[in-house]
């Protein structure tokens, strides 16, 4: 089963020192596989080279788009990315709004900011397995009935349409 180093993390965050100070505790915290942008911009250009996070945290005010942008892009582009807001802004109606438009939660930053980012990267990291576990089952079902749907078809040709001319030979 997928650990958290399986799952690719973009660290989008314009204070270069702060974009630091999370990917370096992100690393301590065993999260491997980090990749940390500066911009909303580097971060779609990132997308469109092919490099698809799992999950994004990022602040929702970057320089030439804000967070809600960036994130209405990327779904569009990978709808179970998920997303993390890291931000200083305590206005209601944007943390409201990041939510609104598909983010996973949306987190103040104070002292203990970086913990609640770990915390909810676990929690997230759980709900991805959740989820990969649950398309697994259904596609199992699927090949399951399918299977029993054949052989329901292959006994009623045989029982009933008799298309086998076995009633000829008995």
């Amino acid at each position: 089963m997928a650990n958290e180093s399986d799952y690719l993390i973009f660290v989008v965050e314009n204070n270069k020192i702060f974009n630091h100070l999370v990917t370096e505790y992100l690393k301590k915290q065993h999260f491997t596989r980090i990749k940390s942008v500066f911009s909303g911009e580097e971060c779609m250009e990132a997308i469109e080279r092919g490099e698809i996070p799992d999950i994004v945290i990022q602040d929702y005010l970057l320089e030439e788009m804000n967070g809600i942008d960036v994130l209405r892009k990327v779904k569009k582009k990978s709808p179970r990315t998920e997303f993390l807001f890291l931000t200083s802004n305590e206005n209601m109606e944007v943390a409201v709004n990041t939510i609104k438009f598909g983010a996973y939660d949306y987190i103040v930053k104070d002292k203990l900011a970086l913990e609640k980012v770990v915390y909810k990267l676990n929690k997230i990291i759980q709900l991805k397995k959740l989820q990969k576990k649950n398309r697994q089952i259904r596609m199992s079902m699927l090949v399951f009935l399918g299977f029993i749907f054949l052989v329901v078809i292959f006994a009623f040709l045989y029982f009933v349409v008799d298309i086998f001319n076995v009633r000829n030979y008995t």
